[in-house]
């Protein structure tokens, strides 16, 4: 069962990806999400299109328990609950978003890099400078694959509030 922590981490990306604020997340939240993403970046990427719209796939098998081709919250929770034990599934997102996310493809995400993938999930600006060095755990300046990966598996599947990766998303709502 999911924790009061956990709901809110959830309800805070939840929120952000329900775009038409309906209630559900569908097809055509993901399909906003992906073009706030590729108008912050000012050019298409057929990649970014790709990984949002692939995770909108999973996330639809996963969690449409009553195949209505929209995701509630609670379907979302009950995906949630079983992560802790889907390693692989939260590190092939973790990999998946990190790629998305570097857009240079240096094999790192820095600031601004992450300022832009939190913009994009929430669709309004962001000041992220208070939290990503709290996520740049070694103070480099930036995160590598392995750490972001860390932050993304502490985020979706951990439940501890003062964990680096509860903040992945930014602050909590």
């Amino acid at each position: 069962m999911t924790s009061d922590l956990q709901r809110r981490k959830i309800t805070t990306v939840f929120t952000a990806m329900d775009a038409d604020a309906d209630g559900f997340l569908t097809e055509s939240d993901f399909v906003a999400l992906t073009d706030r993403w590729l108008e912050l970046r000012g050019t298409p990427d057929a990649a970014v299109r790709s990984v949002m719209m692939g995770w909108w796939a999973t996330l639809l098998a996963a969690s449409d328990l009553d195949r209505d081709n929209k995701v509630t919250f609670d379907e979302v929770l009950s995906v949630v609950d079983r992560l802790p034990t889907m390693t692989d599934v939260v590190e092939a997102t973790a990999d998946a978003m990190f790629t998305v996310a570097d857009e240079n493809a240096d094999g790192l995400v820095d600031a601004g890099e992450y300022r832009q993938m939190i913009e994009a999930w929430r669709g309004v600006d962001t000041d992220t400078d208070t939290v990503f060095p709290l996520l740049d755990g070694d103070g480099d300046g930036r995160l590598s694959r392995s750490e972001f990966r860390e932050l993304w598996y502490e985020f979706w599947a951990g439940d501890n509030a003062a964990a680096p990766g509860t903040l992945v998303f930014g602050p909590l709502a």
